[in-house]
This record gives structure tokens, sequence and C-alpha cells, in this order.
């Protein structure tokens, strides 16, 4: 039996079934944007490996960095322990976050970190002696990650439906439609409504459940995997005063939007029409965190967080993952952000975005075609239906891009390094599979990743 047909008997792969599933090509190495395959074929990884691939595959920087950190120390429990890597990676990582973001807690996963966050939110209002503030507000598009509480704060109508019976109620506001300023490259539907539609229904919850509501969480500028919205910084704003006015903290959730992918480091950054970023009170930052080489992830809570959680009952934040603080992981995110500090990934990602809003315009007014938008380096095509199966494998093969379409969205996100010839393949890659024909409208019950 091939590795392939082993594969396909007995290995489950995302959102995949055993008994009929998709395709899969057998990766032997990678290097910068470019896959290769067992048949000496290479396709450009124009979604960064689910978006975490940020400087290319095996950057020589992070892999030495793993390579030295592996010969000192693997791995130690981060329970009555610590180590360089870690202690350098807090310092870091506090000095990029938002002003007043410097109490680190280290996670294995960006859904783990959400998890962590939203803990933290509910343990901060424990030990202000109002744990009947347990629930937390999230926004219809949302996605946050596959774990219970991530799964509860992402778009209820989203992908994972089937687990409604396990999940705590939290409350949804409507997703923000008020648009990125210039996100839309060639809309072809009526405008969107104002941002007050979201703020109000934003308000009402917190009205209608007074004394209840801990958190607010969102995906800042960015919903990512449930919507591929992109909404304006000024929601943002509106978000923070309702909490402030109400006594709840919020949450950034940068794992997808974070590190230049939108433009600026944090997609929060992004001005609003008042002229200045807003800041939450807890961010999580994960994907690009170490290039997309290992697994790591935190969150990053303020002071006032922090304090008031050690002065509560319990004291001690309770969380503890058993990989948490990896060494080998931190070594990496430490090489990866040593290259985000010293490469001017804005500039880059300026490129990237121009030259997605010049190619795909062209796409305006296709029958299939719904809306298409680009912010930063994320391009965006919306569509009624997705292509059929044998098209969408056409397109990887005929155009060597590889491409991973969900739900009705055609998109990519292409490491950061991508130069303007692999921007130009994902482009006709794109634009190929928006032109062809529509596929069979998927089973009410079917999401398709």
């Amino acid at each position: 039996m091939t590795p392939l047909e082993y594969d396909r008997a007995f290995i489950w792969h995302p959102y995949a079934s055993l008994k009929d599933p998709p395709p899969v090509r057998l990766v032997t190495s990678a290097n910068g944007v470019n896959l290769t395959l067992d048949d000496g074929r290479e396709l450009v990884d124009a979604v960064s490996s689910w978006w975490c691939v940020a400087h290319g595959h095996n950057h020589p920087a992070i892999v030495e960095a793993i390579r030295r950190q592996s010969e000192r120390l693997c791995h130690v429990m981060f329970g009555g322990f610590t180590h360089e890597p870690a202690v350098e990676l807090a310092q870091r990582l506090a000095g990029i976050a938002p002003k007043g973001l410097n109490r680190v807690f280290f996670a294995d996963s960006g859904s783990i970190s959400v998890e962590v966050a939203c803990k933290m939110a509910i343990q901060y209002h424990v030990s202000l002696g109002h744990p009947e503030r347990n629930r937390l507000v999230a926004l219809k598009g949302a996605y946050h990650g596959d774990t219970s509480l991530c799964m509860a704060l992402s778009d209820p109508d989203g992908m994972h439906t089937l687990f409604k019976g396990i999940m705590t109620r939290h409350f949804f506001a409507e997703k923000p439609d008020a648009p990125f300023p210039g996100s839309a490259v060639a809309p072809v539907r009526t405008a969107p409504e104002q941002p007050s539609v979201f703020i109000a229904s934003l308000q009402r919850i917190f009205d209608e459940h007074p004394g209840e509501i801990a958190a607010v969480i969102c995906e800042p500028v960015f919903q990512a995997a449930n919507a591929m919205n992109f909404y304006s910084p000024d929601c943002l704003a509106e978000m923070r005063r309702v909490c402030d006015e109400n006594g709840a903290l919020l949450i950034f959730d940068e794992i997808a939007a974070g590190f230049h992918r939108t433009g600026p480091l944090w997609a929060h950054q992004s001005k609003t029409s008042g002229n200045r970023a807003t800041t939450p009170d807890i961010m999580t930052v994960g994907k690009a965190l170490t290039g997309g080489h290992i697994t790591l992830a935190a969150a990053i809570a303020s002071e006032r967080v922090a304090e008031t959680i050690s002065s509560g009952r319990p004291s001690a934040f309770m969380h503890g993952p058993t990989y948490m603080a990896n060494p080998l992981a931190c070594a990496a995110a430490l090489a990866s952000l040593e290259l985000f500090a010293h490469s001017d990934y804005a500039a880059k990602v300026v490129r990237i975005e121009r030259a997605f809003r010049d190619g795909l315009a062209p796409l305006r007014g296709l029958a299939n075609v719904k809306d298409v938008r680009v912010l930063g380096a994320a391009a965006v095509v919306e569509v009624e239906r997705l292509p059929a199966h044998r098209d969408i494998e056409r397109v990887i093969d005929g155009h060597g891009v590889w491409l991973r379409p969900f739900s009705n969205y055609i998109y990519a996100m292409p490491p950061l390094v991508s130069d303007e010839g692999t921007i130009s393949r994902i482009v006709e890659a794109l634009s190929d599979l928006a032109r062809s024909e529509p596929g069979p409208a998927p089973a009410d019950s079917e999401f398709h990743e």
C-alpha cells in the first residue's frame, strides 16, 4: 500500500469524509512560496498553509533557530520551570503589543489562546465578585477555532451547527456591515448597512442581559474563516465604547489578521475616522507568530486584568497546557519576530494589495460573482456557488497554484514574501476559477471547506 493509499483509507483530514475523501497530494519538501510534490511538481502555496507561513516555507533563520534550540532543550514543563526562549519571547511580545498589554500567557494553538482569553475575562469578573458575568458577546460571521468554547463563539449558522447541543449559550451581535474603506474592489450588490445597525444590536444585548456579560470578542477588521469580511475599524472604537460603558472587557483575536496580513502589524491598528487605533484588554496571537514552522500562540493581557485575577480567589489563573511555552516553538517565534522587525512587510503588503486589486478587478459583474474584495495580503472572490471539485482540481494543476476554496469563497492569503510573478500566477488561478461554471448546490447541512 502506497503512502497515499494508506492515507486515503485510514487518515482523517480536516473537514473531510473517510468514506469519500477529497484528493490529497503528497508533499515531500517546501521552500519559500513553493510546495514540492512526490512527482516533482511544485505548487505555489497561495493560502500560506492556512495563513501562517508569512516568511515562506523552511525559512533558514527559523529552521536554524529550531536546530540550535534542539541541541539544548526540546521541552520542559512550564509548571515550576522557565527558560530563556520563553522569557525573551514574552519580552518581545510585550514590546510590540498595544500599549498596556504586557502580561503573556503561552498556549499550544490559536484555539487554545482564545479559550484562555475568555477564561481570563470570566475569572476577572469572578475576582471582582461578579461570577454571574460569565457570558460573552461575539459577532455573527465570526470564527475563533474548533474547540468547544471557540465553537460557541463562532457564527451560530457557520460550520459548527452540528454541535449546538454541547455549546454554552453566548450572545451574537450582527455582523459588521460597514466595509473597510476601499476594500470592495468590485461591488455588484447594493450598499451595505451602516455601522449603527451593528452597534445597535450590540447595545441591545447589553440592555437585555445586564450584569451577565464578561467580554466582547471579535476578529478585528477581518472576519476570516466564516465570513471573509473586511469591516471598518470604526466598529472597533464603538465596541470599546460599549464595553467601557457596561463594565465588560474587549478581546481582539488577531490570530489570522495579525502580523501584517491586513497591512499594519496588528489589524486593529488601522485608524478609525477619529484617527486613532482602538486598544483591547486582551489580545490573542498565533499562526504567523512562528512563521508557520511550529505551533504556538499566546494571550496577552493588560496589567489591570492580570492584577485583578491575581488578587482574587483563586489568585492563580486556572489554565495550564502540557506544551505551554515549548522551547522549540519559542525559539522559532523569536526568529520569526526578528524577521518581522527587520523586513519591510508593510511595504510588501501594499504591493501585494495593489496587484490583487488590479488583477481581480476584471471579475466585476461575472454572473457567478457576488463580490470581490481585497485588504492587505488577503483577496476574496465571493461567488454564488463554488465550481465543481473537478474544476478546482483543474485550476490547481493547470496553474500550479494551491487554493483551498470553502463555502462561497475563492480566496488567497499568500506568504508575505511573494513577489510580483507569484501574485500574478495566483491572480490568474483565482480568475480562472471564478470564471468556471458553478458546481452543484451543497446540501443545506453541508459546509464545504
